[in-house]
């Protein structure tokens, strides 16, 4: 029963929290937002981490291009033999996409040219393929978009069909038929699908010539040696593997969070220099008035489980509203500033929603970090006074 809470100690606690208002509503301001800060860097951190291990899953396992003068030119087709013949090469898949810059909108577009009896090298094309009927989008000139490119075309005016210009500056007219969302923010958000004959009009390409080849391979250790062989067999190609592109997205994502590392330390050690000033003594009023508890019969007891009421209802009321706002700022107005640390200031691709990656290990670790630290700093220097005689602390 002796660890019941005290209603009435929980009462004078949050009368002496607004009998010190200004100092309270400071202290609640700085704790609030720092831990805002924190928590919406890992809030950023961990979904842009999440797509990107989705994304990575969905790597193939070699990408083969070809390198004239240091630049990638198209391959052609007349290899794909040659590379199937390799042992342990399960498929060889031509693929035909590119960028393409829509001027209006000021953004670029990810234009993949797919056929639906082709052996897919995503599963999000795959089913797409099970879900649309490639035939008709063939017969009628269509294409399938993402839900990000919808959004675009529909800000230009353009709702069931768009024009793409082609590099000798005339036009196609593809019709939109479909509209489709990725498992990933990042796949349905730029991405246009439509069959590889339009996609190599549109890029003015021959039907012999694929941007690059995507190798399958039945036995993932052999990757290396068959990359080696296939460089062997084609010295002007670059043989990039799963592996490569997952140590340069791991690196680039390294690099961005240095930056949110450089925020995450400020931000900390503001909140331990706080945490210094607090422990290191308290004011003189806070002093006069455990004085006058212990004279009018307060034990120690009942003066520290008071300053823990304090101390808890401030640091934790503080810690729920910086998480409210984090989670607001974060996942509803999908943290402007802060995001563009880590995807950069282009505008030349579609607006990117982070998606929801709430970690309950992070957000433990910010409580256990600021919360217990906030009431210790304040329990010990009032244990101090407490422990004085009444008439000294007064005087």
């Amino acid at each position: 029963m002796q660890n019941k809470i005290n209603r009435f100690l929980l009462d004078f606690s949050v009368l002496s929290i607004f009998r010190r208002g200004s100092k309270n509503i400071f202290i609640f301001f700085v704790f609030t937002l720092l831990i805002f800060l924190l928590s919406s860097i890992l809030f950023i951190s961990n979904s842009i981490k999440s797509e990107l291990d989705t994304t990575l899953n969905e790597l193939p396992d070699i990408t083969v291009q070809r390198l004239q003068a240091g630049r990638a030119i198209n391959m052609p087709l007349s290899r794909v033999d040659r590379l199937l013949a390799i042992e342990g090469v399960k498929a060889v898949i031509p693929r035909v996409w590119g960028y393409y810059y829509f001027a209006n909108a000021g953004v670029n577009f990810s234009v993949v040219g797919i056929d639906s009896f082709e052996d897919q090298y995503r599963d999000l094309y795959s089913k797409l393929c099970d879900k649309f009927d490639f035939d008709r989008l063939k017969k009628d000139s269509g294409m399938l978009v993402g839900v990000g490119v919808k959004k675009i075309l529909q800000n230009s005016f353009y709702g069931d069909y768009f024009n793409f210009v082609k590099p000798d500056g005339g036009l196609t007219k593809i019709k939109i038929d479909g509209v489709f969302k990725g498992d990933t923010k990042l796949e349905s958000n730029d991405i246009i699908l439509l069959t590889s004959q339009k996609a190599r009009e549109i890029f003015g390409m021959n039907k012999n010539e694929a941007v690059d080849f995507v190798v399958k391979v039945a036995n993932p250790t052999e990757i290396p040696n068959i990359a080696r062989k296939i460089t062997t067999l084609y010295p002007d190609s670059r043989v990039v593997t799963k592996e490569d592109l997952s140590i340069s997205y791991q690196n680039l994502f390294d690099y961005k969070s240095g930056l949110f590392l450089a925020l995450f330390v400020i931000s900390a050690f503001t909140f331990f220099m706080i945490i210094y000033d607090k422990a290191s003594g308290i004011s003189s009023d806070e002093k006069r008035e455990i004085g006058i508890l212990k004279a009018v019969g307060w034990k120690i007891d009942d003066i520290l489980k008071e300053k823990f009421y304090e101390a808890f209802i401030l640091s934790f009321a503080s810690f729920v509203t910086a998480l409210c706002l984090s989670l607001f700022y974060v996942y509803f107005l999908n943290a402007p500033l802060l995001k563009n640390i880590f995807i950069g200031y282009s505008t030349l691709k579609p607006a990117f929603d982070l998606p929801f990656a709430f970690d309950f290990q992070t957000n433990a670790i910010i409580f256990f970090l600021t919360v217990p630290i906030y009431i210790a700093a304040t329990i010990i220097p009032s244990w101090r006074v407490a422990s004085m005689d009444a008439d000294e602390v007064m005087r």
